[in-house]
């Protein structure tokens, strides 16, 4: 099904001009994962005017982190940026879009990656740069690979060839066949993300140890992120690392994580965005806590700006925009399955 793009809103505030447009991204496959499929995920589009020029942002909304084009729009028409003189007020603006209203984080993400990319274009810098990062020590992205039928998997794998670390949805009953199917085809390493579909730790246990066997890298969310003990119990035992997705959202949730889990997922649209993130990815060195960072379904707008931390961490599933068909922007690319960043200023995107 099409969705129709709508009417874009433009707000004049003191000297800031927002603007934001409501999109429907139109998935290349179904996407099936443990708690669910979709073909077409929803995602605000934001820019922020200061001066003659422009920093992008974006909300992504998948079904289950509980915010919709109305809920963001709603969000963002309670923002009000006048009383700030500058976006060099970095803090005090990103506190008080926080204060706005509770939960709605893909909707301060959306904020949060504009003002990044205004700020970077007025310094003419790219962020990795601001933060002391090298550009060549960017991962490897992975490409992930939903729930589906043998048939599928196999035409997903083939379109994985370019890449060297494979992400494969689990948390049904098919788990074996599905890996089997896989190792039918290629012999490339191998992510799983249980998406908390795992209810036994006995049987997770065994699992982590099959999986290990066929050249699987980390279990990502094994169990229910409720299950604190169970998870703790197999991250002990487990013959490869456990990473937190759905037990990790904000900062606070990273000192949770420890002897939990063995790393943590970060995702802007979960942690409100990229000065978030990078405190996270800080404090996660300080408890010796491995770190992915991850994204939803967005355009190259948020993948570019999730990629100007790649260089700080120990993988990166930064595939969302090669997964649909109908991109917004240009940023960030993969060449030979590994993350290139723009020298462009901000998070080093173009409107297409």
């Amino acid at each position: 099904m099409q969705h129709q793009t709508k009417t874009a809103v433009v707000r004049k505030m003191g000297k800031f001009t927002l603007t934001y447009e409501p999109y429907f991204l139109q998935l290349n496959h179904v996407f099936t994962v443990a708690s669910g499929s979709r073909s077409t995920t929803p995602v605000v589009l934001t820019s922020l005017s200061y001066e003659g020029l422009s920093g992008y942002g974006e909300a992504s909304m998948p079904f289950y982190l509980g915010e919709s084009h109305e809920s963001v729009t709603a969000f963002l028409n309670k923002v009000d940026l006048a009383p700030f003189a500058d976006p060099f007020q970095t803090e005090k603006i990103l506190r008080y879009i926080d204060s706005v209203d509770q939960a709605n984080t893909a909707a301060k993400a959306s904020l949060d990656i504009a003002l990044h990319d205004l700020l970077g274009k007025l310094t003419g810098q790219p962020w990795y740069k601001l933060w002391g990062y090298d550009p060549a020590d960017t991962p490897d992205t992975s490409f992930t690979i939903g729930i589906d039928t043998a048939d599928i998997i196999r035409k997903k794998v083939a379109e994985a060839t370019p890449y060297k670390l494979i992400k494969v949805k689990l948390g049904l009953d098919n788990d074996r066949e599905i890996i089997n199917t896989i190792r039918e085809v290629t012999d490339t390493p191998i992510c799983v993300d249980i998406n908390q579909g795992w209810k036994n730790r006995d049987q997770a246990l065994e699992m982590a140890h099959w999986l290990s066997e066929k050249g699987v890298v980390f279990i990502e969310q094994p169990m229910p992120k409720e299950s604190i003990d169970d998870n703790a119990w197999l991250t002990e035992r487990s013959p490869i690392p456990t990473i937190a997705d759905e037990a990790v959202q904000r900062l606070p949730d990273v000192e949770k994580a420890r002897g939990v889990y063995s790393g943590i997922n970060i995702k802007l649209m979960k942690c409100t965005g990229l000065r978030e993130a990078h405190r996270m990815i800080e404090l996660a060195r300080a408890f010796d806590l491995k770190v992915m960072l991850g994204c939803m379904t967005e355009t190259s707008c948020a993948v570019s700006a999730a990629a100007q931390l790649a260089p700080a961490v120990d993988w990166a599933d930064l595939d969302g925009a090669l997964l649909i068909g109908n991109d917004r922007f240009r940023g960030m690319w993969i060449e030979n399955g590994k993350i290139m960043l723009p020298a462009d200023p901000g998070i080093g995107v173009q409107p297409i």
